[in-house]
């Protein structure tokens, strides 16, 4: 049987569009991957159970929007100099110092807009995810480690058997990472031991063995391939927390979109989503859920009452071409819609009274774009050009290009953003920081006004 073929890229886009890739088979091995036509025994399963996930979101909701962070709260940003610490001493004692980083600080007498602070580079291997919260990084790689990063010193870290970490979503005191093997791993932070333990999968090991037990509950995925619907079989290559309702999405490239609620890990509802992989899924307003693929469309779920049951349905779709759809992001204050796409062009919508009207197409990349982040009122695009353009939305949809962050020497593969607190007297926008990973083995942070 003849394997689909993708780019090195590492997310499923078509590789005519990329001169720069190589071809990948479409299924990446990986040394966990289970054996395609066995279907795992009973007994195996229960003597490799794993922790259940305690439920944690209850205290999540009561703690609001407040850090996890166990230390106490400083603000990284009130000056260039808080950006940088004296080194850690937890290189010394990591787990992780086979695999380690180096940091750079871009020496300047004052921090100024739109430029770049400094960068973690490592020694091998690339960086494929990245999520901030509060004042702590969390960066994920082929090497299957998470580290954690406060201040830009390694604060923690994490290793995983799951094989590449896809993506990364931090929900209160919990963190959510997709894998390549088709698995999602949760974490906690354990103040007492001063690491993060792993405290369950998803789905929990419980509901798999009872969806299994049920022949009705099977999906045939390949040929001669049937496994229980709960579970992923492909990379899990992005999710999407909503805070609101208590779920998280993920989807994959299995084609399929997955619900999930946070209060006690149940999946709730697995969508047949699109015809290629899902490249990214996004939470957005109004109560819709956008997903990109790469069959070249964009598409556009509410959740709705069908019967007695709460379903998943398709409202419309935003954009349906030719080029594989890699990226997806939401202004949900403003209701502007982007998606990025392999030609290297950024489409967007905007809310029109009861629709979404396409508002035009961003032009700024020579390559595919390989990640969108939004932040206020502007948008961040990474390509494989390895230039970052920041924009800015206007009413009206005018869009006009600050800047462009130019400093990777590879694909800028992942892009995450927060917001840049002003310690002085005035009252103005402190702007943003902006971290970027790349395929050139580094994270860089980068201030954007």
């Amino acid at each position: 049987m003849k394997d689909k073929q993708v780019t090195s890229l590492d997310s499923k886009t078509d590789h005519s569009s990329l001169n720069m890739a190589k071809e990948h088979p479409n299924l990446p091995f990986s040394p966990d991957h289970n054996p395609p036509n066995q279907r795992t025994k009973l007994g195996v399963l229960f003597h490799t159970s794993e922790p259940t996930i305690s439920p944690l979101y209850d205290q999540y909701q009561a703690a609001g929007s407040s850090s996890h962070d166990p230390t106490p709260s400083i603000s990284p940003y009130s000056s260039p100099a808080n950006y940088f610490m004296s080194p850690s001493p937890f290189h010394q004692t990591s787990p992780f110092s086979k695999s380690p980083w180096n940091f750079t600080f871009q020496n300047s007498p004052h921090v100024q807009n739109n430029r770049l602070i400094g960068s973690l580079t490592r020694e091998e291997g690339h960086v494929y995810s990245l999520a901030s919260y509060g004042n702590l990084l969390y960066t994920g790689s082929d090497s299957r480690n998470i580290r954690v990063w406060k201040n830009l010193t390694e604060f923690s870290g994490f290793k995983s058997s799951s094989g590449l970490v896809k993506a990364i979503v931090v929900a209160g005191e919990r963190v959510f990472t997709g894998h390549q093997d088709g698995k999602i791993r949760v974490w906690k932070y354990s103040d007492s031991k001063k690491v993060h333990k792993r405290v369950g999968s998803l789905p929990t090991t419980k509901d798999f063995i009872k969806c299994s037990m049920n022949p009705n509950n099977y999906v045939q995925v390949r040929r001669r391939r049937n496994i229980p619907w709960i579970k992923h079989y492909d990379v899990v290559s992005c999710m999407s927390l909503d805070e609101n309702r208590g779920l998280l999405y993920s989807g994959s490239w299995d084609k399929t979109l997955r619900v999930w609620r946070l209060s006690d890990s149940k999946c709730l509802e697995s969508v047949n989503a699109h015809d290629d992989a899902i490249n990214a899924v996004v939470v957005g307003f109004d109560g819709l859920v956008f997903t990109g693929s790469a069959d070249g469309s964009v598409k556009v779920w509410r959740r709705e009452l069908v019967g007695k049951d709460t379903k998943h349905m398709l409202v419309y779709t935003l954009l349906n071409q030719e080029t594989a759809v890699t990226s997806v992001a939401v202004n949900a204050t403003d209701g502007v819609v982007y998606a990025g796409s392999s030609d290297g062009l950024v489409n967007f919508w905007e809310r029109r009274k009861h629709e979404l009207g396409h508002g035009g197409v961003l032009r700024g990349h020579k390559q595919a774009v390989l990640c969108l982040a939004a932040a206020g009122k502007l948008v961040f695009s990474g390509s494989a050009d390895k230039s970052i353009c920041v924009w800015r939305w206007e009413a009206g949809g005018v869009h006009s290009c600050l800047s462009v962050l130019t400093g990777h020497s590879g694909p800028v593969k992942c892009l995450a953003v927060q917001e840049h607190v002003d310690d002085g007297s005035g009252g103005g926008d402190g702007g943003w920081v902006v971290y970027s990973g790349s395929l050139d083995k580094s994270v860089k942070l980068w201030r954007v006004s």
